[in-house]
């Protein structure tokens, strides 16, 4: 398993509209790329000196060729529209993850 980690700052001023457009909008249309198999959101519970409330959304896939698959035919797309509607608003960072093992 790989996890595509997108860690995002928000602006106080706008989070209900951003959470309301992840929640209802975002995530279900990366889910639907079928290249991801669930989606974890949780916020970050760390005060930044920047301000702003910080979340991070982790999308599990089979593989890293998987996750290639969505940087080469859907991440534009999908930067591309979180630009238009939030700009200057969010700080954003990704990083990627192998899973090593899992234990319940």
């Amino acid at each position: 398993m790989y996890i595509y980690n997108v860690t995002i700052n928000i602006e106080e001023s706008i989070q209900n509209k951003w959470l309301e457009w992840m929640q209802e909008k975002h995530i279900p249309n990366m889910l639907s790329t079928g290249k991801f198999i669930k989606a974890l959101m949780t916020q970050v519970m760390v005060s930044e000196e920047m301000g702003g409330i910080t979340y991070s959304v982790q999308y599990t896939c089979k593989s890293k060729e998987t996750l290639e698959k969505y940087y080469r035919e859907d991440d534009e797309k999908f930067q591309n529209e979180a630009l238009l509607l939030f700009s200057n608003k969010f700080v954003v960072f990704r990083t990627e993850l192998d899973v090593i093992n899992e234990f319940n």
